[in-house]
């Protein structure tokens, strides 16, 4: 093909009126190249009305592979190239019509697309980026004014769509305080809620029945800011349909047996349990059952042995977290394993997919329970 220097007619609307086997000239715009300034993007038409009223943004720091995020879900940019030319033809309002037959005016030609692909949001950095300066009861000014973010500092840095960020500080049992989203110090949380159930046995308070002003009001007159006393009730309780507050047996228990195993590493069995009895209020039934993702057991001998290990503490992509998994144990039955990794969500991809990608798994009969290694 030859450039050619004239004003070309009939533009776009040539090319989109072509009847079937037949051909149009195709010809150089006057502006034709360069190309490097052009990128064009493949769209799934359930997307289209999220770019058309700007409802997505780009998002990544300069060191990461860009994402474009909807309002409820991140998606990989990536280029693919083509074999074939791919030419873009302007519409022909931008010409002088004074050609016969009509002809298309190539103005640029694409050496590829941007297509998009559904990821899972990059949420480990969230974590990280808030465990820099967790809130914490004696903080001094220094601390406070350093290694904080706002809403807006979030989303600029952390590769998840608005829905998702949101979600991921629930999960993170993040509170925002000043303006600032904090995850609070876990010894000092321990010491609130400590600190409401003391006050609910003192004021005759039931635990599945707490009302909000009283609970908040006696937390302030111990020296707890309003924000945390609040935050308390949401992180260890739920509200019921009469309008107060519940403690939830599990997320307490569970407090407890995380508390215990911190401070003393791994336990006998026997022993565990009867501190971890004793420590639950009065009326909570602390069981096994509630610490699955939190706690493991290995059998020495004729003994059980209980140590801290929370599905909380590892990677949320699924490479890094089998990768820790199996650093942990070269080995792990399906009873043990899941509770890693039900949490665990790919696009595209099933549980059984994941398994199949990350693991080996092996059963010496029909009967018993199924072994897997790592890949």
């Amino acid at each position: 093909m030859e450039k050619t220097e004239f004003s070309c007619t009939k533009g776009a609307e040539a090319v989109l009126n072509v009847p079937s086997n037949s051909s149009i000239p195709i010809l150089y715009h006057p502006l034709f190249g360069p190309h490097d300034n052009l990128l064009l993007l493949e769209l799934d038409e359930k997307l289209l009305p999220d770019v058309i009223n700007q409802r997505v943004s780009l998002r990544g720091e300069p060191n990461e592979d860009a994402v474009l995020c909807t309002k409820s879900k991140t998606y990989a940019v990536k280029f693919v190239g083509t074999s074939n030319s791919v030419f873009l033809v302007p519409p022909s309002e931008q010409f002088v019509v004074d050609e016969t037959p009509p002809v298309a005016a190539v103005i640029k030609v694409a050496p590829g697309i941007m297509e998009l692909v559904e990821v899972s949001p990059k949420i480990d950095k969230l974590k990280t980026l808030l465990l820099e300066n967790p809130y914490r009861y004696d903080e001094d000014d220094e601390m406070r004014d350093s290694n904080l973010y706002k809403w807006d500092d979030l989303i600029n840095k952390v590769q998840a769509s608005d829905d998702e960020l949101k979600s991921a500080l629930r999960v993170l049992s993040a509170v925002e305080i000043n303006g600032y989203w904090r995850i609070v110090d876990d010894k000092y949380m321990g010491r609130v809620l400590k600190t409401l159930i003391n006050n609910s046995i003192l004021n005759d308070w039931s635990l599945n029945s707490l009302d909000e002003n009283e609970v908040v009001e006696s937390l302030v007159n111990d020296g707890i800011s309003l924000v945390i006393a609040r935050h308390c009730l949401e992180v260890h309780g739920s509200k019921t349909n009469g309008g107060v507050w519940e403690l939830d047996k599990k997320r307490v228990c569970v407090h407890f047996a995380r508390e215990i195993l911190l401070a003393k590493g791994k336990m006998n069995m026997e022993s565990f349990m009867e501190e971890w009895i004793s420590k639950v209020p009065g009326g909570m039934l602390a069981s096994l059952d509630m610490l699955e993702g939190e706690i493991l057991v290995e059998k020495l001998g004729i003994q059980s042995w209980v140590y801290a290990f929370s599905v909380s503490s590892l990677p949320s992509d699924p490479a890094g977290r089998f990768s820790r998994l199996f650093q942990e144990r070269a080995k792990w039955e399906w009873k043990d394993l899941h509770s890693y990794i039900r949490d665990l969500s790919v696009p595209g991809l099933t549980s059984d997919g994941l398994l199949l990608k990350y693991t080996r798994r092996t059963q010496p009969t029909a009967d018993a329970e199924p072994v897997f290694t790592a890949r």
